[in-house]
């Protein structure tokens, strides 16, 4: 991966991205005008013209279209070194990486590519599809809720955005989180007024079915299903900083006629099983061989004798100089933060994910634990453990998993971590939560369950799973063993966002002055985001 690391490195600079966003979202549209040969002509053809857009967005939401600088290293960079780390996921363990994102030790050039990627390209062909089909019901609808798709991720992991401004000429001044997050439920309420609109006039019709890569059945049901439920998922993001916003959303989504994901099959991904898009976490996993499992799912997944494990991961390998005791046909993971430079880990337990893998972004099963916590806090009736048990189901049915109802009577515990080489980075389990439902527990120890549970199941979605982690602070997860921060991210809060592109402070200053006083306090790792307010209740 060394050779892939200086090639970012090189072609970030040579390239001038980092310059690129200095400018953070002008004259990006003139900048990136690529469109793998089509021209204009070939482009209106067949409707390519209005939805070419839309479908570099599918693909751009895991950064898989290539604008002829690679594909899987950007990905590498804007999600598996963070958030599919942080989340407790995956670990790489190249020997040359443990020294910077894993120890807190950010490393600029990987913090900010999520940033540079998603202004430099993907959202500049979010704003393109809205222009473009501004007349267009049938696929501004679709492009609205991409962009919500696309764009609340930047959100959760930086904090205040360009979002309402982006694109405009009056310039680019960025939101606040509260405000952006409105402009998100805003931009859905007009997606489905859009698509409601073209198929009251058009019932049999759908011109967007051929070139989708991401809705389940392709139809635009499908797609006000997908919206129902993203929006379920940005309400009860808000659950603890704007409790009575997050009611309202969350009764505006499960009542919208429409409905939201509910069965096994509905799983929003983008489609890699017959679409020629190829996985990039599969490519940086089967290609590479750069990603295995968290100690944290081993914790967790062994403890509770989960059926699903051998749908996550492989069994180790086994046989590295110096090890402790025997791992080959175990399941075994990788401890955060241990600073280590050597690969020897590299025969634990390495992801299923391959290129071929979709791309998932939203499950029914997410959706379940969403009804779960929303009845939990009141915004709706139902019993909270009768939606934690259908999201458990819904799990497994989805990864064709056994004994379900073995598993929700289960009282075992998550194990204790062993590493199998050093014994300083062992570690006592971090929770003693089980999968059997209780009625006589407080209501933080139900939401503990559900959000465990909601993190085995969002699986491998690194981003979302990092986000709820840290707006509830379940799963609890193990803490760094060797904290470089420099004191900016505690441990035992754990990191928090990640900061913006340096290249802003001086090429952008007011626009990263603006970023700043919106986000609340300094540019670290360690500054909580708006709905990240370190309670539940």
């Amino acid at each position: 991966m060394k050779s892939k690391f200086n090639k970012y490195i090189a072609a970030f600079l040579i390239a001038g991205v980092a310059g690129l966003m200095a400018s953070c979202t002008e004259d990006f549209e003139s900048q990136n005008t690529k469109t793998n040969g089509f021209t204009e002509d070939l482009q209106s053809y067949d409707y390519m013209y209005y939805t070419l857009p839309l479908t570099i967005v599918e693909q751009g939401i895991y950064f898989n279209y290539d604008w002829g600088g690679g594909k899987n290293w950007p990905f590498q960079t804007m999600q598996n070194l963070e958030a599919d780390m942080f989340s407790g996921y995956f670990h790489d363990m190249n020997g040359s990486f443990n020294s910077n994102n894993s120890t807190y030790h950010l490393n600029d050039s990987w913090t900010s590519s999520n940033w540079t990627y998603t202004y430099g390209y993907v959202m500049t062909a979010a704003k393109n599809a809205e222009r473009r089909n501004a007349d267009r019901p049938e696929f501004l609808g679709v492009a609205k809720i991409l962009k919500v798709e696309l764009m609340h991720r930047i959100a959760d992991i930086y904090g205040p955005l360009v979002y309402t401004n982006y694109g405009e000429s009056t310039g680019s001044e960025p939101d606040d989180m509260k405000t952006a997050y409105y402009a998100f439920f805003t931009d859905l309420d007009e997606a489905l007024v859009a698509i409601r609109s073209y198929v009251a006039a058009n019932p049999d019709k759908n011109p967007f079915k051929k070139s989708d890569f991401l809705t389940p059945n392709q139809t635009y049901g499908d797609w006000i299903k997908f919206a129902n439920s993203l929006r379920l998922r940005l309400a009860i993001r808000l659950s603890g900083v704007d409790p009575s916003k997050a009611a309202e959303e969350t009764k505006k989504a499960l009542s919208d006629e429409g409905g939201v994901l509910e069965e096994p099959a509905d799983v929003i991904a983008v489609n890699a099983t017959t679409s020629g898009f190829s996985n990039p976490l599969g490519e940086i996993n089967k290609g590479w061989g750069e990603v295995f499992m968290n100690a944290n799912m081993e914790s967790y997944l062994v403890g509770y004798d989960d059926p699903r494990i051998s749908k996550y991961y492989n069994p180790a390998v086994g046989g590295s100089e110096g090890a402790l005791f025997d791992i080959a046909g175990k399941y075994k993971g990788v401890r955060q933060g241990t600073g280590v430079t050597h690969s020897k880990y590299s025969d634990h337990s390495s992801s299923t994910v391959a290129q071929n893998t979709d791309a998932i972004l939203l499950t029914a099963a997410e959706v379940w634990f969403l009804r779960a916590e929303a009845a939990l806090r009141g915004y709706i009736s139902g019993d909270p453990g009768e939606y934690y048990k259908k999201g458990v189901e819904t799990s497994f049915a989805q990864w064709g998993a056994a004994n379900v109802s073995d598993y929700l009577a289960s009282e075992k515990v998550p194990a204790d971590y062993k590493d199998a080489f050093d014994k300083k980075f062992d570690v006592p389990a971090a929770s003693t939560v089980t999968p059997k439902w209780d009625n006589a527990l407080s209501n933080e120890q139900k939401l503990e369950k559900i959000i465990t549970q909601k993190w085995l199941a969002i699986y491998p979605e690194g981003c979302e799973a990092w986000t709820e982690q840290r707006r509830t602070g379940y799963p609890k997860l193990f803490k760094v063993a060797v904290n470089n921060s420099g004191g900016t991210i505690d441990t035992d809060i754990m990191i928090r966002r990640l900061f913006y592109p340096q290249a802003l402070i001086s090429d952008n200053p007011t626009q990263y002055g603006q970023l700043t006083q919106a986000l609340g306090g300094p540019d670290t790792g360690g500054t909580r985001l708006w709905w990240d307010t370190g309670r539940n209740f």
